[in-house]
This record gives C-alpha cells, sequence and structure tokens, in this order.
C-alpha cells in the first residue's frame, strides 16, 4: 500500500491519501480521542503521540499535530497507523456512520424569509468552494446567514490556518458578492 502526503497551507496538519476510499461521502472530523470512539481509524491515529486532530474525507485523512512536534519525527508514525488500519480490514466509522458521514454538527441560523439567499450561497459554497478546501485538506460549512453576513466553520486542515481568515475575506467573500448581492461580508463561526 502506498500513502501519499501532501502539506496543507497549515503547517500544523498534512494530508494523507491512501489511495483508497476512506468515506462513501460526506466528512468526519475528530478533536481528541473522546470524540473519536465511532471510529477506529481515528482512535489509532490518536493513539501516536502528538496527533491532535483528525478529519476524514472521502479520499483522505488530514491529520494536525501539536506545535512543539516536528513532522519529520511524527509522518512515520502516522503512515504506520494509517496503513496499519486499512491492512487489518477494520471499518473507517462505526454503525452510526455506516449510511454516510455528516457534513457537520449544529444548527445553522438564517431568517426564514431568506431562504433563497441561503440556498443560492449553500450552491456556491458546495459547487465552487468546498472541492477547492477538500484540496487542501479541509472543509467548510454553512452555519448562518444574518443581515448580509454569512457565517462559515472551517473544519480540518483549515481549522486554525494561518491563511484562513485571508481564504475568508479575499476568496469566499468576493466570490459571495459577486453572486450574491446580499452578502456584505463573510465570517468564521
Amino acid at each position: 500500500m502506498f500513502i501519499q502526503t501532501e502539506s496543507t497551507p497549515n503547517p500544523a496538519t498534512l494530508k494523507f491519501i491512501p489511495g483508497k476510499p476512506v468515506l462513501a461521502s460526506g466528512t468526519l472530523e475528530y478533536r481528541g480521542l473522546d470524540e473519536a470512539a465511532d471510529s477506529p481509524l481515528a482512535s489509532r491515529l490518536f493513539g501516536v503521540e502528538g496527533v491532535t486532530g483528525v478529519f476524514l474525507g472521502q479520499d483522505f485523512i488530514s491529520v494536525s499535530k501539536a506545535e512543539p512536534i516536528a513532522w519529520q519525527h511524527l509522518k512515520p508514525a502516522v503512515l504506520g497507523a494509517i496503513m496499519e488500519h486499512f491492512m487489518s480490514g477494520a471499518p473507517v466509522s462505526g454503525a452510526a456512520q455506516a449510511d454516510g458521514a455528516t457534513a457537520d454538527n449544529g444548527p445553522e441560523d438564517f431568517a426564514p424569509e431568506d431562504q433563497e439567499i441561503v440556498d443560492t450561497i449553500k450552491e456556491l459554497i458546495e459547487t465552487r468552494v468546498r472541492p477547492a478546501v477538500a484540496n487542501d485538506g479541509g472543509d467548510i460549512v454553512f452555519r448562518g446567514f444574518r443581515e448580509g453576513v454569512v457565517s462559515l466553520h472551517m473544519r480540518g486542515a483549515c481549522a486554525g490556518c494561518p491563511s484562513s481568515t485571508a481564504t475568508l475575506r479575499n476568496g469566499i467573500e468576493n466570490l459571495l458578492k459577486h453572486f450574491v448581492p446580499e452578502v456584505t461580508e463573510v465570517r468564521a463561526a
């Protein structure tokens, strides 16, 4: 089994591509071992000292590390854990996620009269933003729209990334303002 690695804009996160499907659909994010009980893969990765976050996509795994630890020391152990998991034949996630992963947990906040605007914003995020963000080992999820302000939740490599503010302001905000004149600002939720 050959596992490719790619750097992400977040220096604390690496993207691992196992060459096999990871999730059938959606994404899953784990920020600690206590959250990873339903995922044998994430649990195994949290067993590697220094791993602080695991984000599972359809064809990739983003792993975040604690700051003082260098990737040159951590990467071999993470590669080993991923390889061991796929060789074991164990599922990536438990029965609760068998029908597909959830995009994100949490309520959306917008006024009912803004439904048409929100639908347009969500379509733009789904078709133009999420694929680009997934290339960087992360995900972005709509959280709300109030008084022209779009709230988005950054996940995976994007969470805590030094360039995430620039991505929101210069990329996503400009795109949404162009297609949806009602949008005045984009903020991280």
